[in-house]
């Protein structure tokens, strides 16, 4: 049969699982929330890589359009070379025909920091998708397992409170009543005597408080911290 200060301790388990199971009732969804948070970052960050590849796109269709453009506006003025009869119409045409190959060579210039960037978002697209899989997977099978976990807090906090009832009707009331006192002040009430000192406390007992706790006839109490003290095996 089961000591006093064995029941006590069951029932300090008991009650820290309770503890766990009811703080779990808080955190539980801020992990799921922080998870959904993540998906959602993997996400946007995928869609604003293949945004900005469709904006790209758009543009280097556009800069190749104007180039030919401006490519063929640049043959018909150096086709009026030829019909010129004036130096000063000469001098104005050289400078046109000078200003729109600066205009194609800007043109070009932009064109091919496009498609640089392109070539880079091709790449950065490419690793963004796979971390947005693995991530929308991964968080997806996490946050499932937390949910039922949520789901499954109800009844194991039942099944714990059943099994500290049980062991409450093994115990004498008093002893209950002491247990719940230094419960609330201390946080643990029942702690072992670990190298001849209360492991709550860490203050040395003296030897014969250590033999009675050894004995475990009766229930005793660290002197310094009133904490309930019981015997395990040392090695």
């Amino acid at each position: 049969m089961a000591t006093t200060a064995e029941l006590l301790l069951q029932l300090q388990g008991i009650d820290y699982q309770l503890g766990e199971l009811e703080r779990s009732k808080g955190y539980l969804p801020d992990m799921i929330e922080t998870l959904r948070v993540e998906t959602l970052s993997a996400e946007d960050e995928y869609d604003t890589a293949l945004k900005k590849k469709e904006e790209d796109l758009l543009a280097k269709k556009d800069l190749e359009l104007s180039i030919d453009e401006a490519n063929e506006s640049l043959e018909k003025l150096k086709s009026q070379m030829t019909t010129i009869k004036t130096n000063r119409e000469y001098d104005a045409l050289s400078r046109e025909i000078d200003h729109k190959k600066e205009d194609i060579k800007r043109r070009e210039d932009q064109l091919l920091a496009v498609m640089a960037e392109l070539e880079e978002l091709e790449e950065k697209l490419a690793a963004t998708e796979q971390r947005r899989e693995e991530v929308v997977r991964i968080n997806a099978e996490q946050m499932s397992a937390i949910q039922t976990e949520i789901d499954s807090i109800g009844t194991k906090i039942r099944i714990k409170e059943d099994e500290r009832k049980n062991i409450l009707v093994r115990l004498d009331q008093e002893v209950v009543a002491v247990y719940e006192r230094i419960k609330r002040g201390k946080g643990s009430a029942v702690v072992a005597v670990r190298k001849r000192a209360c492991s709550g406390c860490f203050k040395a007992l003296p030897p014969q408080l250590v033999q009675e706790v050894r004995r475990g006839d009766r229930l005793l109490t660290c002197d310094s911290c009133g904490r309930i003290l019981i015997w395990e095996d040392e090695d």
